[in-house]
């Protein structure tokens, strides 16, 4: 198995660990990028809109999948999200996402 191979089969391992405990799909993408297309029953909060709504996040009360259009905006709002002691991974971009749901 080479190291691509691993860093990705855990990222799917451990999505699907969360989808196991009830998560939550969070979509920090922009509006605009929002109503191009979405995961249905996602929640969408804007990346720039995530620190002012962290509260609406944690009231959920559920672990938290963060995805946007190719990874790198979900993994800031992951770590945000973990920082403000809400468990969340990042799923990446979330048109990949959505073929493991």
């Amino acid at each position: 198995m080479g190291l691509l191979s691993f860093i990705f089969g855990a990222k799917k391992r451990q999505v699907k660990e969360f989808l196991k405990n009830g998560a939550v799909v969070l979509d920090v993408r922009t509006e605009r990028e929002w109503n191009q297309g979405h995961i249905e029953n996602a929640v969408h909060i804007p990346l720039d809109d995530l620190k002012n709504r962290v509260d609406e996040v944690k009231s959920l009360n559920k672990p938290v999948i963060v995805c946007c259009e190719s990874g790198v905006r979900s993994a800031k709002a992951a770590k945000f999200l973990n920082l403000n002691n809400i468990e969340a991974t990042n799923g990446g971009g979330w048109v990949s996402l959505k073929t493991k749901l």
